[in-house]
């Protein structure tokens, strides 16, 4: 009775140290650690309009940094808003004063198919700064910006001007490349480049027009603004290839595969044993040990039990 009783149980442990083994041969073998990598999915982002500058207050002694944006997005994401305002305490009493109005300004990002793209489309926008609440920084007809990154191909960024450009309330005529300054007494002055572009092996940028901005209007409790403006932006950073995402190498091509190959189902020389093993020979090994190690097991501890 009591070697029956014993025996039971050692049969049971040695088929779940075998099945245990079995189920948990996959895990085992892949190691502590192991994780699969997602890729860099690629990037792209767009904003019309923004700003970087500094307000000083009472005579320089108050600095106030005025930090917005309109329509600054990342993938994937489109923004339509026209009219950006912004408040500042010790400015016209801290109301709320238009930064810019546009009768229109999209900016969009899309990440898809092995393409991330950027681009933004400015029309017939007014750029204001604090203490000029009557005279725009800058006035533009059109300004449009794109990036695009595609996998395989050459990143492209372009930045184009349309129409006149109005600084400070005087038109100005703008140089591809260059830098046009306006200069305006008892005003300030502006610094314009336009359609600035950079491309790299992966990344592409592009700014329509950027503006370093310097006034003293010495109204509404303003004694200067600094800083720099910047319309109609868009980036890019191109997606990895298929593969790369995956973490594993390009696949051989055909003529470089073993050759080796044959259908599935295939046999091999008949007689003959094939050398190697298949993928369920690691979990087959693993379940021999553990049913050797759960048996020697058993076999020593009924010894010790009929001793």
């Amino acid at each position: 009775m009591n070697g029956n009783t014993f025996r039971m149980p050692a049969r049971r442990l040695v088929t779940v140290a075998a099945a245990t083994a079995l189920a948990a041969g996959p895990a085992a073998l892949a190691g502590p650690g192991t994780a699969h990598a997602t890729g860099d999915q690629g990037r792209a982002s767009a904003a019309v309009l923004r700003t970087g500058l500094d307000v000083s207050l009472l005579n320089k002694t108050v600095n106030v940094p005025l930090t917005v944006s309109l329509n600054e997005v990342q993938a994937p994401e489109s923004a339509r808003e026209t009219a950006l305002t912004a408040r500042l305490d010790g400015v016209d009493g801290g109301r709320p004063f238009s930064v810019l109005r546009a009768d229109v300004a999209d900016a969009g990002a899309t990440v898809t198919g092995g393409k991330a793209e950027g681009h933004t489309n400015l029309a017939r926008a007014r750029v204001h700064v604090p203490g000029l609440p009557l005279l725009s920084v800058v006035e533009v007809e059109q300004v449009t910006s794109r990036a695009v990154c595609e996998a395989g191909k050459k990143p492209v960024a372009e930045a184009n001007l349309l129409g006149s450009v109005t600084v400070l309330g005087k038109k100005v005529t703008l140089t591809t490349g260059g830098t046009t300054e306006v200069k305006v007494p008892g005003v300030g002055e502006v610094r314009l480049d336009l359609s600035k572009t950079a491309t790299t092996s992966r990344t592409a940028a592009a700014t329509a027009l950027e503006l370093t901005v310097s006034v003293n209007p010495l109204d509404l409790n303003v004694a200067e603004v600094d800083g720099t403006l910047t319309l109609a932006e868009a980036t890019c950073e191109t997606p990895a290839t298929p593969g790369a995402r995956a973490g594993q190498p390009p696949a051989q091509p055909a003529a470089e595969q073993a050759p080796d190959v044959r259908a599935q189902g295939e046999r091999t020389d008949a007689g003959l044993a094939e050398t190697g093993g298949s993928s369920a020979t690691p979990y087959v090994a693993a379940g021999a040990v553990a049913l050797l190690l759960a048996g020697g097991g058993a076999l020593a501890a009924t010894r010790r039990r009929r001793a």
